[in-house]
């Protein structure tokens, strides 16, 4: 009889087998989207670098402009990416554009439709509403040697945009874990030829290894290995120590031809059952000191076991901090299994008065075999052990995919 989990018991049994990755690259900006900083980055500039405008226009002394309407001497230009920067005597203005640096004797900007916008005298038609109207002060955004982020946040599109604007060039991150993705069963096909009877398409090496892509890590996928146990043994004993983590699928559970579970447990391995739905059979295993997680086959369970059990292994490998929950109202009445914790793939939407609302993403729920599940979904809900339904309004626990 297998011992049985909560899902944090086997959790806490599994981050035991992984570390903190402690090296660190340094990776130019462009390599470096999705990559998880090993240390914190600072502002190696000024945002912005200098005093500039924020609108087309004039740039002026407040005590200039005070009564209007007022005529003054356009003295010169400043434009975006000039070195010049014109003076004028009082009485006098320059004409600026978008993001041109601020002449030193000026303190406030007059945006061109409050002018007659003429080019050696202007005419300002509307008093500033304040001295400093529509100027970008330097280190008005972030100052030199602030932080743009902290070590184990994940370099986003915007975050990489940040710090290219504040003169960063490279940044500290962590390797990639090397993570190998193999299926199990003598029914799988995976070139795509006509299915024989009794056979399907493997749809978890292509579904796990993106998965592994998507948090970060680097795939090494094969294609599926039939119910041969010492075929498996060899691939393991091949990749075993060139890689961080194994991650088989299939063979995890209590029938005759699980040869994942016979050949693991072999080697010493471990098989639980997690009150968890769907991925209630799950294994792992140390093969020569690789660790080694053996995961359900069927579609929907092995991708919701990904995300609770191997995601956060690589969060921890990578040291990345963990993605946060938040909250969704059912907007439909489903049954739960009483004793176990529901995972439910769902569409998130925003209803009109801003409630998040979370739809089973399947017209049949959440069944393991459901392989169209995942993909019509945003992310998925949590149903609690001691639940046996849900209501519509009911708050779930969600997170995005």
């Amino acid at each position: 009889m297998r011992e049985v989990l909560t899902v944090e018991q086997y959790q806490a049994e599994l981050a035991v087998l992984v570390e903190a990755d402690a090296r660190v690259e340094e990776v130019p900006l462009a390599a470096a989207a999705g990559r998880v900083l090993a240390d914190a980055v600072r502002s190696a500039s000024s945002l912005p670098p200098f005093d500039n405008s924020a609108m087309d226009g004039y740039a002026v002394r407040f005590a200039d402009v005070a009564d209007v309407p007022v005529v003054l001497a356009v003295a010169g230009e400043s434009r975006a990416g000039s070195a010049e920067t014109p003076s004028a005597a009082p009485g006098a203005c320059v004409r600026i554009m978008t993001g041109a640096p601020l002449p030193a004797f000026a303190d406030t900007v007059v945006p061109l439709e409050d002018t007659d916008d003429g080019r050696s005298r202007v005419e300002v038609r509307v008093r500033p509403a304040r001295r400093g109207a529509y100027v970008r002060p330097a280190g008005d955004d972030i100052g030199v040697g602030a932080l743009l982020a902290d070590a184990g946040v994940e370099l986003t599109a915007a975050l990489l945009g940040a710090a290219a604007a504040a003169g960063v060039v490279t940044v500290p991150v962590r390797p990639r874990p090397v993570v190998a993705v193999r299926a199990s069963g003598d029914e799988l096909v995976s070139d795509g030829s006509p299915l024989r009877p009794g056979q399907v398409y493997d749809s978890n090496s292509p579904a796990l290894a993106a998965a592994v892509a998507r948090d970060g890590a680097l795939p090494l996928s094969t294609t599926p290995v039939g119910d041969d146990g010492a075929a498996l043994a060899a691939w393991l004993d091949a990749v075993a120590g060139q890689v961080d983590l194994v991650v088989l699928t299939g063979g995890a559970s209590v029938g005759a031809y699980d040869v994942v579970r016979d050949v693991l447990q072999a080697a010493g391995g471990t098989f639980r059952h997690v009150r968890v739905q769907p991925g209630k059979p799950q294994g792992w295993a140390l093969w020569s000191g690789t660790p080694v997680l053996s995961l359900p086959g069927n579609p929907v369970s092995a991708q919701l076991s990904y995300e609770v059990f191997v995601r956060p292994l690589l969060d921890r490998i990578l040291g990345r901090a963990e993605r946060p929950w938040f909250t969704a109202v059912a907007g439909a009445a489903w049954a739960s299994p009483p004793g176990r914790r529901q995972l439910v793939p769902v569409r998130l939407t925003t209803t009109a008065q801003g409630r998040l609302t979370a739809m089973p993403a399947h017209p049949k729920g959440s069944a393991s075999h459901l392989v169209t599940a995942p993909a019509r979904a945003d992310g998925y809900v949590v149903v609690a052990e001691d639940a046996t339904s849900v209501s519509p309004g009911d708050p779930l626990p969600a997170r995005w995919w």
